[in-house]
């Protein structure tokens, strides 16, 4: 798949892309599916929903939360 841009449009009062066949075919999704948006240093990277992940990383962020002093010290 080419690179190919993008437009940003109204979808209400919010805003939406829509996502061209050839790259919901390439992440293996379908209308109605839900994807994770994740921030990188080399910008942003779109994955297919997967719940059982997401389930790990709530937990995941609850622990690192509870526990942040003994993670600090862990760390040094």
């Amino acid at each position: 798949m080419a690179i190919e841009a993008l437009t940003i449009r109204a979808i209400g009062n919010s805003s939406g892309v829509l996502l061209p066949k050839e790259l919901l075919e390439l992440l293996n999704v379908k209308q109605g599916d839900k994807l994770f948006v994740t921030r990188t240093p080399d910008g942003v990277v779109l994955k297919p929903y997967d719940e059982t992940f997401a389930e790990q990383m709530t937990l995941a962020r609850e622990i690192m939360r509870e526990d942040r002093n003994i993670l600090r010290e862990l760390a040094k």
